[in-house]
């Protein structure tokens, strides 16, 4: 069980928290995850939808994974429902690295198609990893209907939780593939393409779909074998522990 600790200490790290310097606030949360206090817990949390320098929200992020889940999950989950976009993805952030997977149902349709791209990536990084086999099926079917969205690293971020999700979502990138949206079509077949050679890059993907859709649909022939050649065409395929990995919202995503 972790114990408060002396009030002075205790003052003096969420303090530091609140402090002006990013490396004062840096050295503060680690200070919190190295020695874990019930008492930083909504500080750290407090933290995490403002600070704006990278490092040191993912030092807070940490500094939460070494508390007691029971004490920040619901905490963390809170935040899911904040006005504000940082608050939100960066909460997601936190339960992806906490890895409760009891907290699947906190993470709803809204936020996978949340308007601020950094959230729906985030959203989608997050429910790839802690998605429930028997709701598999139904995640797939969300984020392929995101497909076309956004610039590239919104779409390499969706191509990576797809390719996560694994088996159920075969057919309905075959399905992608042919949709009359040029966008969408290319994106789902850039995300096969990924998923079969993910040492290729997603640079290459892109443009090897690019080609693909610049035949028109007077080649939907060439289409469809492209897609028959995908994973999932003589049973769906699964990605590999080499394949394409995501790692956190924003930054963390490279």
């Amino acid at each position: 069980m972790t114990m408060p600790k002396v009030g002075t200490t205790s003052s003096r790290v969420r303090a530091g928290l609140r402090h002006d310097s990013a490396s004062v606030r840096l050295r503060s949360a680690l200070a919190a995850g190295s020695d874990p206090d019930p008492e930083f817990v909504e500080t750290l949390v407090e933290r995490c939808t403002v600070e704006p320098v990278f490092h040191v929200r993912d030092m807070l992020t940490w500094a939460l994974t070494r508390h007691p889940a029971a004490l920040t999950v619901p905490r963390v989950v809170a935040e899911l429902r904040s006005p504000s976009p940082r608050a939100r993805s960066q909460a997601l952030h936190t339960l992806s690295k906490i890895g409760d997977r009891g907290v699947w149902p906190a993470i709803t349709r809204s936020l996978l198609t949340d308007a601020d791209d950094e959230v729906a990536r985030t959203a989608w990084r997050t429910a790839a990893l802690l998605v429930p086999e028997g709701e598999a099926r139904e995640l797939a079917e969300v984020l392929v209907s995101q497909l076309g969205r956004g610039g590239r690293e919104t779409h390499l971020s969706l191509s990576r939780a797809l390719i996560a999700v694994g088996e159920p979502v075969a057919p309905l990138l075959r399905e992608a593939a042919s949709d009359r949206d040029p966008g969408v079509r290319g994106h789902a077949l850039a995300t096969q393409r990924l998923w079969r050679d993910p040492d290729a890059g997603f640079a290459y993907a892109v443009e090897e779909a690019k080609r693909m859709v610049s035949l028109g649909p007077e080649r939907q022939e060439a289409l469809d074998a492209e897609a028959q050649g995908a994973p999932g065409a003589d049973g769906p395929g699964t990605p590999g522990a080499g394949g394409p990995e995501g790692s956190g919202a924003g930054r963390r995503e490279e």
